[in-house]
């Protein structure tokens, strides 16, 4: 081989080396660069392990554990509230809000373009707005693309199953079977329904979701006070993860709440609600309150709040502020309370003790105090009857001067101050300032006695007068009746007292004949409740409205803040009526109390206003059974022509029946000849039978009924002589 060639071979292998040594130092200062990182990697994430499962594993623990907090709860399903007869007042009901989704995956706007116009049509028939509204919204909702339309168009909040399945139907919706092509979304909510209204709604309350707390819970009455049991207990969930996604599973089932059956007897309430309703429209008062108790039980069977509604033209009275529970000045129904201590602790016996009266006497040189009916002498007997606002001073302030705090005392060995947990929300109990020892103190006790200077809740005085009717026995107000265990167990909640004995009997026999005066005596201020039918005692009350704080009386979380509700002085010719009772007067079943606020003339009385309250109630209590009465009657055939259907005693009511039904042929209902006095049985055929149960119960007529509708006949026939007490039979009919 030639050396030049030689050459060229060692020249070129020596080119061959060099490129291999540049690429293997390059090679090897890769790996290097790599393996540096993959130290430093490696060293980072160890030292982040280290951290997160030594040095800052407890905040790590800290915000997993908040983590499944945020979605681990089960809301348990909240009790019912039941009256004592069973019927539901407060319940859980199932419904659904219906919304659609614009952005579905296969959302199909063709067919919804080609449907639009019947399924506008469909929807205004299900909702309160029209066709052309239903148009309008969805244009505006389908007019972005896709991508930025809506995904919760609101089609129905709240609607039952019923509604559910029926949007279903409507055009577009049944075009597809799966939501992907309409988008509609139908999501389960659980709603607190009551049945009955706004019968007692104060008294029963209402739910909501609180500020720190977005569950539903109770805001106000039984459902707040109540709210640890009708809640229940959460239960619990656990995050799982899974290949589909995050799952739950139950962990600690939920404990449903309690059912709470109360007092209430519907019947009852009805009738007090609508008669003292009745009788704030024709008094054209403020406010009305009023409660009824069962005697022996201290069961609260009806309680009513009723304030006129400022934005209505016509007067139309509404559920309110619950002032049962709230503390007024009482007037003369205190009387009642101060005759108990004298009689117990013997400065009214005798009671055929006289004093002096007068038209006007002042006590302590003070003010004078005045007696507007009272004649020159009285016995303690007769200072009910006459509401002697002179005879309580001059039997109580003797025993009281050397201390007038001593009248509280003595008050509170009754029991009159002690807390009822009746389960009504914001009770407070009877204010008595604590007074001084000096003329001032003096003069405020002899106020206090006969009925101003303090604050007393209706809610007090009628379990007072309750504990009178009772034979001294002090039985404690409740609401709650017992409470039904989520695995169908029921716990009673017995009767229980205040004082077993507050006062004797006899001296409780001698304060029920005083009160029993009132009503039927020559003196009695009361004499208009006079009744052969229901033996009616009480005490009227009377009392100038003061000038209210109109600071806050409760704070943000809804307790009463310490602090006197007035800040003195009286407005000019406006006064509180009141009138606390019980009946019948031999054997007490029911005690009332009955609160108007600014009567007008002439309903400024308390005996024609709050006391015909009472007195109506009674009738038709009696009227209802409800007194464990048994009128009889004897049957006669029912004569006369047939009768006249859906008519009505209301002339306006009458005349727009017969317009919209087009009952041309048909009469008003006329009263027979003679039915309008005493002891003929009223005509009542074609009317309601609300009406027919309003015009025979105030009668003093016992009614049966049977059947559903207007009333087609009636036993005694109309026009018939029958004493008040007479059972009269309803037949109705719907046509």
């Amino acid at each position: 081989m030639p050396r030049s060639s030689k050459k060229n071979d060692k020249k070129q292998n020596a080119g061959r080396r060099r490129i291999i040594s540049r690429a293997h130092a390059t090679m090897v200062s890769r790996f290097g660069l790599i393996f540096a990182l993959s130290s430093i990697i490696a060293f980072a994430i160890a030292s982040k392990l280290i951290a997160t499962t030594t040095v800052h594993a407890d905040a790590w623990n800290r915000m997993a554990a908040s983590t499944l907090r945020d979605s681990v709860l089960i809301t348990p399903q909240r009790g019912e509230i039941l009256a004592s007869d069973g019927s539901i007042l407060a319940t859980n009901l199932c419904y659904f809000n219906v919304r659609m989704d614009m952005r579905a995956t296969s959302f199909d706007i063709i067919t919804l373009t080609d449907t639009i116009d019947a399924l506008c049509d469909s929807l205004a028939a299900v909702t309160k707005h029209s066709s052309k509204y239903w148009k309008e919204r969805f244009a505006k909702a389908l007019e972005p693309d896709k991508d930025h339309r809506t995904r919760n168009f609101v089609i129905a909040n709240a609607v039952p199953e019923e509604t559910v399945k029926r949007i279903k139907q409507f055009p577009f919706f049944s075009a597809h079977k799966s939501s992907n092509y309409t988008g509609l979304k139908v999501e389960e909510i659980i709603k607190r329904s009551y049945p009955f209204g706004r019968m007692a709604r104060l008294s029963i309350g209402r739910v909501g979701a609180l500020a720190e707390n977005p569950d539903v819970r109770g805001r106000s009455g039984l459902e707040r006070a109540l709210d640890t049991l009708l809640y229940g207990v959460p239960g619990l969930k656990r995050k799982t993860l899974s290949t589909r996604g995050v799952r739950y599973a139950e962990e600690i089932p939920a404990q449903n709440g309690f059912d709470v059956t109360t007092t209430i007897d519907i019947t009852i309430q009805d009738i007090l609600e609508d008669e003292l309703g009745q009788m704030l429209i024709d008094a054209h008062a403020d406010w009305g309150t009023a409660m009824i108790m069962e005697v022996a039980t201290g069961d609260i069977v009806a309680i009513s709040n009723l304030e006129r509604d400022s934005t209505s033209r016509t007067p139309r009275y509404v559920e309110a502020l619950n002032r049962v529970v709230q503390a007024y000045e009482p007037g003369s129904v205190m009387k009642v309370m101060s005759m108990a201590v004298a009689l117990e602790k013997g400065y009214a016996l005798p009671v055929s003790k006289t004093y002096a009266i007068g038209s006007s006497y002042a006590y302590a040189g003070d003010r004078r105090i005045s007696d507007t009916h009272s004649p020159g002498t009285l016995p303690v007997s007769r200072f009910l009857e006459y509401s002697s606002n002179i005879g309580m001073v001059k039997l109580m302030m003797p025993h009281y001067e050397s201390n007038p705090n001593q009248f509280k005392a003595d008050l509170a060995e009754l029991g009159f101050f002690d807390r009822f947990n009746t389960g009504i929300a914001r009770e407070v109990r009877p204010i008595f300032h604590s007074l001084k020892h000096n003329k001032q103190g003096r003069v405020a006790l002899s106020r206090m006695v006969f009925g101003y200077a303090t604050m007393i809740p209706p809610l007090y005085t009628c379990a007072f007068y309750n504990a009178v009717a009772n034979g001294g026995k002090f039985v404690r107000p409740r609401l709650v009746k017992s409470l039904r265990f989520p695995d169908g167990r029921d716990s009673i909640i017995p009767v229980s007292y205040v004082r077993e004995q507050m006062m004797s009997e006899q001296n409780a026999a001698l304060l029920r004949k005083m009160m029993r005066d009132v009503v039927w005596e020559q003196g009695g201020t009361a004499k208009a409740l006079k009744s052969d039918i229901v033996d009616i005692a009480g005490k009227t009350g009377t009392c100038k409205i003061a000038l209210e704080d109109k600071r806050p009386k409760f704070d943000k979380d809804g307790n009463p803040i310490n602090r006197t509700p007035f800040k003195g002085g009286y407005l000019e010719g406006r006064y509180r009526v009141t009138f606390c009772g019980f009946f019948p007067y031999e054997n007490p079943k029911y005690t009332c109390i009955v609160v108007i606020n600014d009567p007008k003339v002439p309903y400024r009385g308390p005996a024609v206003s709050s006391g015909i309250v009472l007195k109506n109630v009674a009738l038709k209590l009696f009227a209802r059974g409800k007194l464990e009465s048994d009128p009889v009657f004897d049957e006669k055939p029912v004569n006369g022509k047939g009768p006249t259907v859906y008519s009505s005693f209301n002339t306006q009511r009458n005349s727009i029946l017969h317009s919209d039904l087009r009952l041309s042929g048909a009469k008003a209902i006329r009263t027979p000849a003679g039915a309008k006095g005493s002891g003929i049985v009223p005509d009542v055929r074609g009317v309601s039978i609300r009406e027919a149960l309003a015009c025979l119960e105030g009668a003093g007529y016992a009614v049966n009924f049977t059947g559903v509708g207007y009333v087609e006949s009636q036993v005694p026939a109309p026009g018939t002589a029958a004493s008040p007490g007479t059972k009269v039979r309803l037949t109705l009919r719907h046509d």
